[in-house]
């Protein structure tokens, strides 16, 4: 089962419940973002299951930590995941409290003129915050 190399590539034992985790996540054909509370919610309904927050977040992390999920931190106390992996951008509806993908396309060239010695840049996200 391909979930199950996922699992063991990121340091986690093959569980019920982190299987249906990963069927969550990576069963989609198409991408999305959540917080570890929308997830929970996510599974609840399409599964029927209780998942502790504290399994859901672990496996989230590793998961994370191993690049099959990438991490969009909004502010100081606010966290989202996203299942699409690739250097992409988006708008934040502050009203919402949502994440939308904003396409390369739709962002005109960023032209960084500070560097740090030492250092290159990786990837450069944009994140445009929405109100209404």
């Amino acid at each position: 089962m391909k979930y199950i190399e996922k699992l063991r590539n990121s340091g986690l034992r093959p569980t019920k419940q982190r299987l249906q985790i990963c069927q969550v996540l990576f069963n989609s054909k198409k991408t999305f973002h959540f917080t570890i509370n929308d997830l929970k919610k996510k599974i609840e309904k399409e599964i029927n299951i209780n998942i502790s927050l504290a399994t859901i977040y672990n496996t989230v992390h590793a998961f994370e930590n191993k690049g099959y999920l990438k991490q969009i931190p909004i502010n100081s106390n606010q966290t989202y995941f996203d299942t699409n992996v690739s250097d992409h951008h988006h708008f934040y509806d502050l009203n919402e409290g949502r994440l939308i993908d904003l396409e390369n396309s739709d962002v005109g060239p960023i032209n960084i003129k500070k560097k740090i010695n030492g250092k290159k840049i990786k990837s450069v996200e944009v994140l445009v915050k929405l109100e209404a």
